[in-house]
């Protein structure tokens, strides 16, 4: 019992990291972004979490952990007060009602990083629509496949804390809604990319250190136990990779475009860990600083080549989430301690959360932008979201001419 107690106290621990990751999200969101549409990040923002725990216990957390089942879908009832949750032999780490609150954090991650790429454009409606579908039923379906012990588990695939299960499932829904959905007025000017820039990069800053503190949760509690060596490890591994990504990316950054630019300093940081998300205890210290630096190294790259294709990502979701948990992924398969990850199986997932999330994604945002629509009007979007869709201003006092 006192084992089942410390662990239970370090896994609710690491919840309330992970829930404070969404201040992060929020703080980054609204930085990188402009001033007129900050009431609307920090609603949708708001809207996600409230509402995806609500969604996880209605039925998500029995969709992604249904216990027999076929490997592809399964559900084990609504609601979670019919389950013998109570039993503190549910787990030798933590108790039943931990559990649900630890994975219902995560759940809500997914529709946070669409939330970013779509920022300035998209009608609040249709994402909270979208944010229903997708987290209710597109991640824990996708989540059962691993974590749940569905057919990619029995295949070897690893995703230790969500390269692919959160940071993709959600990076690859940012990039058909961003596709779908198309950029913002004044974001290419004859073919080329033009900058504009956030409102608060202090707040900016803040929510990039918040999020790597939240990881010290989101990573450590995914041991799913307070075991020291293994905990003390991750924690290790994370930190390192999150350093080196941030350090590569400033240095990437410098002699590609000669200037120190902070924010890819930032989502250097975030691509490090979320690269080392999927393998952070199965990794040395050294090939976390090498899958954190190259994760820092793509960032640079992959930002440049969404702006290339003619995408807009105001918060560059695509580039820290989905293409870095595709690498953070596939590194199990290059880096990892145990013999058994290998690069084939790991590219075999990547595939398989590739196909089932574009398909998901574009068939829910497809559907909304021919019935409901899913863009605001001109108007609305020079002047700003939170008047038109919130009757708002998030700086009542202190207003900047920033159309």
């Amino acid at each position: 019992m006192e084992l089942l107690t410390t662990n239970n106290v370090w896994m609710m621990i690491c919840t309330a990291l992970v829930f404070f990751m969404h201040t992060g999200f929020a703080f980054l969101e609204i930085g990188l972004t402009r001033q007129k549409n900050t009431i609307n990040i920090l609603f949708k923002n708001i809207f996600i979490i409230t509402v995806g725990l609500l969604l996880y216990y209605i039925g998500g957390f029995n969709l992604m952990y249904p216990g027999d089942f076929n490997g592809f879908i399964g559900f084990a009832g609504f609601g979670l007060d019919t389950v013998a949750g109570a039993n503190l032999a549910y787990n030798a780490g933590y108790t039943y009602w931990t559990d649900f609150l630890f994975q219902g954090m995560f759940a809500a991650t997914a529709a946070t990083i669409v939330s970013g790429a779509v920022a300035e454009r998209m009608k609040i409606g249709p994402f909270m629509i979208f944010t229903i579908l997708y987290v209710g039923f597109v991640y824990p379906i996708a989540g059962s496949w691993k974590w749940g012990g569905g057919f990619l588990d029995q295949l070897g695939f690893y995703d230790f804390a969500g390269s692919t299960l959160v940071h993709s499932v959600g990076g690859w829904a940012a990039l058909v809604a961003v596709w779908l959905l198309g950029p913002r007025i004044g974001k290419f000017k004859d073919g080329k990319p033009q900058a504009i820039p956030g409102h608060n990069i202090p707040l900016a800053t803040a929510g990039v250190l918040i999020l790597w503190l939240g990881w010290f949760g989101f990573n450590g509690g995914s041991v799913l136990s307070a075991d020291p060596e293994l905990t003390s490890l991750t924690l290790v591994t994370t930190c390192l990779a999150a350093a080196a990504g941030g350090v590569v990316a400033a240095l990437v950054s410098f002699i590609k475009y000669k200037n120190l630019d902070l924010t890819m300093f930032l989502n250097g940081i975030l691509g490090g860990l979320v690269g080392i998300t999927a393998g952070a205890d199965v990794m040395t210290p050294g090939s976390a600083i090498i899958i954190g630096g190259i994760a820092g190294a793509i960032i640079v790259f992959a930002v440049a080549l969404v702006d290339a294709i003619k995408l807009d990502d105001p918060v560059g979701a695509i580039a820290v989430h989905l293409i870095c948990g595709i690498w953070g992924t596939l590194a199990v398969g290059i880096f990892s301690t145990n013999p058994e990850h290998t690069f084939l199986i790991q590219l075999t997932g990547v595939a398989c959360y590739a196909a089932f999330c574009l398909i998901t994604s574009f068939l829910i945002i497809f559907t909304l932008k021919k019935t409901v629509g899913i863009r605001v009007s001109e108007k609305e979007e020079l002047e700003g979201l939170d008047t038109h869709e919130h009757g708002m201003d998030a700086y009542p006092d202190f207003r900047l001419n920033d159309n």
